[in-house]
């Protein structure tokens, strides 16, 4: 039987943020349900890092208060919020999932938690990440490693994966996330949630030291795409100290046009025909490209000549990974886990040659892709080439029977669209042969991010009313029982007391 709590944590955050506008729930009774799941749920997921429960009733009571006298509400006013544990939190433990961060308390905000705050979000909770978010996984020895709750055995993939379990546990309405090669869109194909890499510089970012790069950006995560959007809605625009950033009216995001599936293009691809993608995974996305092409107008084969994408990627990343922790390395490259410390010295032994032509391929990567969109309003392929595995293996060792070269090229058919600064979004279609969530990859035109989550929105529907196609849930009643907890190798920062206490430093 459904508790009246259980009932509220699940709702979306758009409806979550109806009921707080016209007074059926308050703020705080939202935040004491949430406190209630994360303590029911997190132990057998750990997808929660540091937590500051004592504020973020204060903001509720003040919450509260704003809605009962009448004061204009931002849009997302009394919504409580997770955040990555990448970006900064004033005054709330921030890891970034490394040793060498262990009792980092920041004081000042990211600007993407500044904005979230300023529309009435309520910080809550940091979730879990990868050390300094690199390799998609989501495991560090900070805080351990984060289960699937589809099945705890598995990962989710990451670096944002402790966001995605936490969303698709109930845990919380509003989670950020962030991308380079499929930070935001692999966890979320993983938990069945909706993961969207948008634009590079649609939402600012001040923690790139490569300020003109556009390769990582920051990024909102949903349970459906009108979340994702309404999250959207409040952190896009311009910010004086990002370069790539840029004016947009910010609040269409929340009021998505309809799209017509009848009269939509999409081209599909299986593999960009560079990718090593599972057989058991193709296979699912022909079912679904099958079952597409009956609700739109034309769902076409889309062959693309995109040249070395992925020596291209290896260098771009590695650029990125020296501006980033040079002076981290510089200090002691011990503090820096053994697969980060190899990234960043191999990167620093690359040559101005190198990155030239590196920037060059992906130029020529970026304007072939452009054809795609002279034929289709959309391109879509899987999200991720394999079905979730053991959260103990960092990455797959091989894929379609191919020794992966390192720990990264399994991500291929994401960070192929990184390359392409196309805005991605991953949504939920289903499960795979293996029971396990499986998502749609849905790529739009260039800057085109209102289209794609327009268009997205209009699949999702579509595909809610279908049990075959419709956004799979895992059991959380089974995450409730005593043994079904993980022994994940965690150490806990210095200080640090388990949730329910605040954790603010």
């Amino acid at each position: 039987m459904t508790s009246p709590s259980q009932g509220l944590v699940s709702q979306s955050a758009v409806e979550l943020r109806r009921l707080i506008g016209d007074k059926s729930i308050s703020p705080v009774e939202l935040l004491d349900a949430c406190i209630h799941q994360i303590e029911k749920l997190n132990p057998a997921v750990n997808a929660i890092a540091a937590t500051c429960f004592d504020a973020a009733r204060r903001s509720a009571r003040a919450a509260e208060q704003d809605v009962m006298n009448g004061k204009e509400l931002g849009l997302l006013h009394g919504l409580p919020l997770g955040v990555k544990d990448v970006e900064d939190t004033a005054r709330l433990l921030t890891t970034y999932g490394s040793p060498m961060a262990r009792s980092n308390v920041p004081s000042r905000d990211t600007v993407l938690v500044e904005r979230l705050r300023s529309a009435g979000a309520i910080l809550v909770a940091k979730t879990n990440v990868s050390e300094l978010g690199t390799g998609a996984n989501t495991q560090n020895p900070v805080w351990g490693a984060t289960a699937n709750p589809f099945n705890l055995r598995l990962g989710v993939g990451g670096s944002s994966g402790g966001s995605a379990v936490t969303l698709a546990c109930d845990m919380l309405p509003v989670c950020t996330g962030s991308d380079t090669g499929g930070s935001l869109r692999i966890p979320a194909s993983n938990c069945g949630v909706v993961g969207f890499r948008p634009s590079p510089g649609l939402v600012p970012n001040r923690r790139r030291a490569l300020g003109w790069a556009p390769i990582s950006v920051a990024g909102p995560m949903g349970r459906d795409v009108a979340d994702a959007a309404l999250q959207l809605a409040a952190i896009a625009g311009k910010y004086a100290e990002d370069p790539l950033s840029y004016a947009v009216d910010a609040e269409d995001f929340a009021l998505l046009p309809r799209v017509d599936l009848e009269t939509l293009r999409v081209g599909y691809t299986e593999d960009f025909d560079c990718c090593d993608v599972d057989e058991n995974i193709r296979k699912t996305f022909r079912a679904r490209v099958n079952e597409l092409s009956r609700i739109v107008r034309t769902c076409e084969p889309l062959a693309l000549n995109l040249g070395d994408v992925h020596g291209c990627f290896d260098v771009i990343r590695a650029e990125n990974f020296v501006a980033n922790l040079h002076a981290a390395y510089e200090r002691d490259p011990s503090a820096l886990g053994s697969k980060v410390r190899a990234d960043y010295e191999q990167g620093a032994e690359m040559s101005l040659a190198d990155c030239a032509w590196a920037q060059a391929e992906q130029t020529r990567i970026f304007r072939r892709f452009q054809s795609a969109f002279s034929r289709f309003d959309v391109v879509i392929t899987p999200t991720t080439p394999v079905t979730p595995f053991p959260w103990r293996e960092v990455h797959p060792l091989i894929v379609e029977g191919n020794p992966q070269e390192n720990y990264y090229r399994w991500l291929a058919l994401t960070y192929v669209v990184t390359l392409t600064r196309h805005p991605a979004l991953s949504l939920p279609c289903g499960i795979d042969n293996e029971g396990m969530p499986f998502s749609l990859q849905i790529i739009g035109p260039y800057h085109g991010d209102i289209k794609t989550l327009a268009i997205s929105r209009a699949l999702e529907r579509v595909f809610s009313s279908s049990p075959a196609l419709c956004r799979p849930r895992p059991d959380l009643r089974s995450l409730e029982r005593p043994n079904a907890a993980l022994k994940l190798d965690v150490t806990a920062p210095p200080d640090f007391e388990p949730f329910g206490s605040d954790t603010t430093g």
